[in-house]
């Protein structure tokens, strides 16, 4: 009797290729119950192995870096960042153990974390089973985890005060209340021969990082109508604009000429910035006329057209977006 072996696989790894490399970090917590006979010989470096925390420190570290060797689909990273930390919590006979790790990569580093806390309170275990056999691992879970798409995530049991002071997760900064707009550069969009989705898309973005979004327009291709455009969006106190589309070498792409008509000034570097990063996902990146200049007080970004490149665009930029506004206020304001 033969076995079918066409059958598609039941697992995959994730394909990672096409995702950029971000600043990535995770913070997991778990503790050893060690119990009244146990806690103190730990605390005082006194059980008959040696010093426990100390060697929960080493295996932490090391269970972190070999997270991928523990998981078949986790993908092998290279940590730029371990930290273990063993803290003793006298009134439940615990050993709460915390690792952080951190790397720059294009996939989070939470497993990492997990595989540390694991390795470290496991170790604990082993080192004070021989004076108490009665010991429980628990509370293991991940406190946070920053970086990538989704920014900042938080475990719904939340952190206590001493933890957020300790580790200070970080989000993408804030636009809360700032009046922004966003403009979809199109021909075929403005006659309605074609779906906008890229300018939706933005909206959704800049709502999530809690802007106002006061303005949201379809022109067609075409210096003028976008140089009027953001002449009295700016008039009208506008901080932020984001356009998509017309940033190409087609005849009709654009976009650049307008905002070069109305900038009081160009802010190449972020430009270049956006290339640069978007160049890790496609060397068509390099073709792009992204554009940023400052019009008045307000800030406008040339982003392409296609709704990922719109999307990476503003992951890209969003980081900086709150800085770059503070610093046109401290000029305009000093």
């Amino acid at each position: 009797m033969s076995v079918a072996t066409d059958y598609p696989a039941a697992f995959h790894m994730a394909d990672i290729r096409n995702k950029r490399p971000t600043r990535r970090r995770a913070v997991a917590v778990g503790e050893l119950q060690a119990g009244p006979v146990a806690y103190p010989l730990i605390v005082e470096r006194r059980l008959p192995k040696g010093d426990a925390l100390l060697m929960a420190e080493v295996a932490g570290l090391q269970g972190a870096k070999q997270a991928s060797a523990l998981m078949p689909l986790c993908h092998p990273l290279t940590l730029e960042l371990v930290r273990v930390r063993c803290e003793p919590v006298a009134e439940r006979f615990a050993i709460r153990v915390y690792c952080e790790v951190a790397t720059e990569a294009r996939t989070g580093v939470e497993m990492e974390a997990l595989a540390g806390v694991s390795a470290a309170v496991l170790t604990l275990y082993d080192l004070s089973k021989p004076v108490e056999p009665a010991l429980a691992i628990g509370g293991i879970r991940l406190l946070f985890k920053e970086g990538g798409k989704s920014g900042l995530w938080r475990h719904p049991e939340g952190m206590s005060e001493a933890e957020c002071a300790q580790y200070r997760p970080r989000d993408s900064a804030r636009l809360d209340t700032v009046p922004c707009a966003v403009i979809t550069l199109s021909d075929r969009a403005y006659a309605g021969t074609y779906e906008d989705r890229s300018g939706p898309l933005l909206v959704d973005r800049l709502k999530a990082l809690g802007a106002r979004v006061e303005q949201v327009e379809l022109l067609p291709d075409g210096i003028e109508p976008l140089a009027t455009r953001l002449r009295a969006l700016a008039h009208a106190g506008i901080r932020l604009c984001l356009c998509t589309g017309g940033t190409g070498l087609g005849p009709r792409d654009v976009t650049p000429e307008a905002l070069a008509q109305v900038a009081d000034r160009r802010i190449t570097g972020l430009a270049e910035m956006f290339r640069s990063e978007s160049a890790r996902h496609t060397p068509l990146a390099w073709l792009s006329r992204a554009e940023v200049v400052q019009v008045g007080g307000m800030l406008v970004f040339a982003l392409p057209g296609s709704p990922r490149a719109a999307q990476q665009g503003i992951d890209i930029l969003a980081p900086l977006l709150a800085h770059a506004l503070a610093m046109i206020d401290a000029e305009a304001h000093p």
